[in-house]
């Protein structure tokens, strides 16, 4: 059975940091695209950054905040967020994507919550 479980979420003050969590289980985790998406109440869930085994993009919300890292021994990947904003509220998504010939894995987390509040 396929699991993401996120943690690592919270309350944090505007400037703070957090790092989150997620951990996978039955798949192949090494060969899988990780990202960390997010979504905001009333908007749509949006890209916060992706690993795979050869490379590490960003996009625009975080770029240069964060930071997504992997270990493959452990089955985890990570979000580490810095200098955070009351914008960056948001449930939190792991994501493990990869795709064949055949069909194209996609798998989600639960979300975890985090907000970015004094």
């Amino acid at each position: 059975q396929v699991q993401l479980v996120e943690s690592g979420g919270g309350l944090v003050q505007p400037g703070g940091s957090l790092r989150l969590s997620c951990a996978a289980s039955g798949f192949t985790f090494s060969s899988y695209a990780l990202s960390w998406y997010r979504q905001a109440p009333g908007k749509e869930r949006e890209l916060v950054a992706t690993i795979t085994s050869g490379s590490i993009s960003y996009a625009d919300p975080m770029k240069g905040r964060c930071t997504i890292s992997r270990d493959n021994a452990k089955n985890t990947v990570y979000l580490q967020m810095n200098s955070l904003r009351p914008e960056d509220t948001a449930v939190y998504y792991c994501n493990a994507r990869k795709s064949d010939y055949w069909r194209v894995y996609n798998y989600w987390g639960q979300g975890t919550q985090v907000t970015v509040s004094s």
